[in-house]
């Protein structure tokens, strides 16, 4: 993968940011939109797949340290160990979820490696290069792919000829690969953009000063850059946690109790994923400059009715009763489906934490002229208001997060809440403590 490339300039810290910058543009700008199906990914020393679409679709492989307790990489998550799994050392392996785990040796290095192989795109990502002049790699050329299927077939066949010939039989079970030239053009554009609104504006500052309006910026952008990171950090392990407890959900021989709490721990892990990806949108809107929104036709109605289900068992824990109200034959209104999914159920997590048990939510969707009228109601049972619901006294912390001392739980600001619903076409406006109402524009010809 080297070959030709001129040597790197950037010492670890700044190669690692690299890194997790690569791993988010290739799974959220490029194969995400794709909605790939099929296909397969290699790895060392670490998954770093966390989009919950791929790690289902795509099987994996990954070359794993037996330790990774002194391991340094930008996601630090444990694989389960492959002792008592009937294998030796040094070829165990066992399946974990959607991927299975390979011996990794002391000479590999810990070097992070990712290879994704789909029969509508095939790309290479890896750090390379001595200290102070590291590098990060990316290759997407059919004779790169066939050289490095070569070494890798040939590593896992003295490991494990089982595995090989599974890996093998996987890669043709794709079919013909169909290489993307465009796939270089668009990565490194898009992680340039990516990075010039999240590099790291940290600065020493040798005297004390007056705090200026740029130093206030780059302060401010510098905290932005801190929470990005988190979210990322935070919805990585936890993805890796579903796909395993999704793994053993699906063996036959579990008490039902067992199953049980696998599925409430499965829950818990998708609302916190949900959760802290929404606060990443916000993170990213609130660097981008105002522009243009791509907005398409969206059923609203539907989107309610097939996410009620999951949605009243997410609140139910918390017990609080979910209901919908919705007109028949609405028309379609614009916005962006799979954003405004996220920020959906983020209100209505919102919206739940506010009350005590017993309460409940309604969900009511109307026409309003032009637009839909989308209402959040919640009410307080036979509780008295005030003791039933828990007034938002919330602290911000910044332009993106409040605290709310009463629940004890971390929220977006109103304003972000605001200008996450606007980028998503829909206006906000509040009702008192116990109604949040949200107008959308109607799609034209959709009715």
């Amino acid at each position: 993968m080297a070959q030709d490339v001129p040597k790197g300039r950037v010492d670890e810290p700044t190669v690692r940011r690299l890194w997790w910058g690569a791993l988010a543009t290739l799974q959220d700008e490029i194969l995400g939109p794709m909605e790939l199906n099929q296909g397969l990914w290699l790895a060392s020393p670490l998954p770093p797949l966390y989009d919950p679409r791929l790690l289902d679709r795509l099987k994996g492989w990954v070359w794993a340290p037996e330790t990774l307790q002194t391991l340094y990489s930008p996601y630090p998550v444990a694989l389960p160990s492959n002792r008592g799994v009937g294998s030796t050392n040094e070829t165990a392996q066992a399946g974990i979820g959607s991927y299975i785990r390979l011996p990794l040796r002391d000479e590999d290095g810990h070097d992070p490696l990712l290879m994704i192989i789909t029969p509508e795109v095939q790309v290479a990502l890896a750090l390379q290069g001595p200290p102070g002049q590291r590098n990060l790699l990316m290759r997407s050329d059919p004779e790169t792919f066939r050289d490095l299927m070569q070494i890798l077939d040939m590593r896992i066949n003295e490991e494990n000829p089982e595995q090989a010939y599974e890996l093998r039989e996987a890669l043709a079970g794709l079919g013909d690969l169909r290489s993307n030239d465009s796939i270089q053009d668009m990565f490194w554009p898009l992680l340039s953009s990516r990075l010039a609104g999240t590099a790291a504006r940290l600065t020493v500052q040798t005297l004390p000063e007056k705090t200026t309006g740029k130093q206030h910026e780059n302060d401010s952008s510098s905290d932005l850059t801190l929470l990005e990171a988190l979210t990322h950090e935070i919805r990585t392990p936890l993805a890796t946690i579903r796909t395993l407890i999704r793994s053993l959900l699906k063996r036959k021989d579990l008490p039902k109790l067992v199953i049980n709490r696998l599925g409430q721990i499965d829950s818990e892990c998708t609302e916190q994923i949900d959760r802290f990806g929404l606060i990443f949108n916000a993170v990213e809107l609130q660097r981008e400059q105002p522009g243009e929104s791509r907005l398409a036709s969206t059923d609203l109605g539907k989107m309610l009715e097939m996410l009620h289900p999951i949605w009243s068992q997410q609140v139910e824990r918390r017990g609080i009763k979910l209901h919908l109200d919705i007109s028949p034959d609405l028309p379609h209104v614009l916005s962006d489906p799979t954003r405004l999914e996220l920020m959906l159920g983020g209100l209505i997590d919102r919206n739940s934490r506010a009350l005590q048990t017993g309460g409940s939510l309604l969900l009511e969707l109307r026409a309003a002229g032009q637009r839909l009228k989308l209402k959040i109601v919640s009410h307080s049972s036979n509780v008295p208001e005030s003791k039933h619901l828990q007034i938002e006294n919330h602290s911000d912390l910044g332009p993106v997060l409040s605290w709310n001392p009463s629940t004890g739980s971390l929220q977006l600001t109103q304003a972000a809440t605001q200008r996450l619903l606007a980028s998503l076409g829909g206006r906000l406006t509040r009702r008192g403590d116990s109604a949040m109402i949200i107008f959308f524009p109607i799609a034209e010809g959709k009715f």
